[in-house]
């Protein structure tokens, strides 16, 4: 013992020291010049990186190509309560009308991004058939996690703008939407690129069977959760607790029932916000259960970004002038065009259609996705997904959170609000 340094650098000690520094520096100093919310997503990238970098003993993170369990277990917990708090968030699902753009967002912009983004791969990166799919399919939703600016405010706050509707519904709805196209990339990797033999097995079960499943799991789910929370016993209503962890815990069984029955869970648990909070629509426990599953949200996702850059400089050792093309073709052309073509005769004002066009962040669902195919199947070009995903999260992340705070401030002033936001 004598011999023993009095002080020594264990590398987990410094782990966790290093996640709290980039943590409050990444949300504080935006503050110092600006009091707009803090676009602390690409700070905690850029300093996980840093710190990977410069910080002696910092230990090394499971690499996702290698070891994706990890990083799909934790991504995943954070979609699956990131999606229920998109549902819960919304106030009103009436006119029915106001989901038009969603649809839209969901049939058209995010099938012409997939394809878009195949092309893309195949032509100027040189993917594979089944590598572009799945490129297509990891790039395509937009994220609820990274996206809170641009969705709508905690429930019970009611001044729902269509333009953060949209981005709402269609971030809660899209990860899901984006699984038969996962699926697909899995399926060409095996049996090559013949419909002819898979073609109407994919369409029957990946896409019919597992969406239908996903959406009557979240109702059910949502029908049986609301009983034991609002209306059994009726002395003594278990909402009246205030307890989050209840709710959280249907969420967790709604999900993981909805994935036994081959359902998407994560349609599911979106069905599933949406449901529950129409129940009891006005009881103070929905506010009380958002505030809870936020903050786990918050703090799995900080986590999940500070790990994202420590392996960023290891991502991008396979990194090449293609994939920065990929990137922001993606960012600045593909992703608006595409909404913007879908939103052609919503009768949204030219403004709110440019904003739902731009800012469909890609952040955590990404990672889940890719992560998930890598551990079904090795790809050709592995390698190239992740450096291409970890520079358009990165990218994305930037771009979308250092100007999203000036398009909403624009879309918050009521004498802006075009009735024609409101489609018919």
């Amino acid at each position: 013992m004598s011999g023993e340094p009095f002080f020594s650098f264990n590398s987990y000690h410094v782990l966790l020291s290093v996640i709290g520094i980039v943590v409050i520096l990444a949300r504080w100093l935006p503050r110092l010049i600006s009091t707009r919310e803090p676009a602390s997503a690409p700070l905690m990238i850029l300093f996980g990186a840093g710190a990977a970098l410069l910080i002696p003993g910092f230990p090394d993170m499971p690499d996702p190509r290698e070891s994706p369990l990890p990083w799909e277990l934790v991504s995943e917990m954070t979609v699956i309560i990131a999606l229920f708090g998109a549902g819960m968030r919304i106030d009103s699902l009436r006119p029915w009308r106001k989901w038009t753009p969603t649809a839209r967002m969901l049939c058209i912009a995010m099938p012409l991004t997939i394809l878009a983004v195949a092309l893309v791969g195949s032509s100027l990166v040189g993917l594979t058939a089944a590598g572009a799919i799945l490129l297509g399919a990891v790039l395509a939703p937009t994220d609820p996690v990274l996206a809170a600016d641009v969705q709508v405010g905690p429930p019970q706050e009611g001044a729902e703008h269509p333009v953060r509707f949209t981005l709402t519904t269609e971030a809660g709805l899209n990860d899901g939407l984006a699984f038969p196209f996962v699926y697909l990339g899995l399926i060409v990797a095996v049996q090559g690129l013949n419909p002819g033999e898979w073609g109407l097995e994919w369409l029957l079960r990946d896409v019919v069977y597992r969406i239908v499943v996903g959406v009557a799991m979240g109702w059910a789910g949502a029908w049986a959760l609301g009983q034991i929370l609002f209306v059994i016993p009726k002395d003594a209503l278990l909402a009246n607790t205030g307890s989050g962890v209840v709710a959280l815990a249907g969420v967790f069984l709604c999900y993981g029932s909805t994935e036994l029955v081959e359902g998407y869970g994560f349609i599911a648990v979106a069905i599933m916000g949406l449901k529950l909070r129409r129940i009891e629509n006005r009881h103070h426990f929905h506010r009380r259960l958002h505030d809870f599953s936020e903050s786990i949200e918050h703090a799995l996702t900080a986590l999940l970004l500070v790990a994202l850059g420590t392996v960023l400089p290891a991502l991008f050792l396979y990194l090449s002038w293609s994939h920065i093309a990929v990137a922001i073709l993606l960012l600045v052309v593909i992703r608006p065009l595409s909404g913007w073509i879908a939103l052609i005769g919503s009768n949204m004002a030219h403004r709110d259609r440019a904003v739902v066009s731009v800012y469909g962040v890609r952040g955590i669902g990404s990672i889940y996705y890719l992560c998930y195919a890598g551990s079904h199947m090795e790809f050709v070009n592995e390698a190239q997904l992740w450096s291409l995903v970890g520079l358009v999260i990165l990218l994305s992340t930037i771009l979308h959170g250092f100007t999203v705070g000036w398009a909403m401030d624009q879309l918050q002033e009521p004498e802006k609000w075009s009735k024609k936001s409101i489609p018919d």
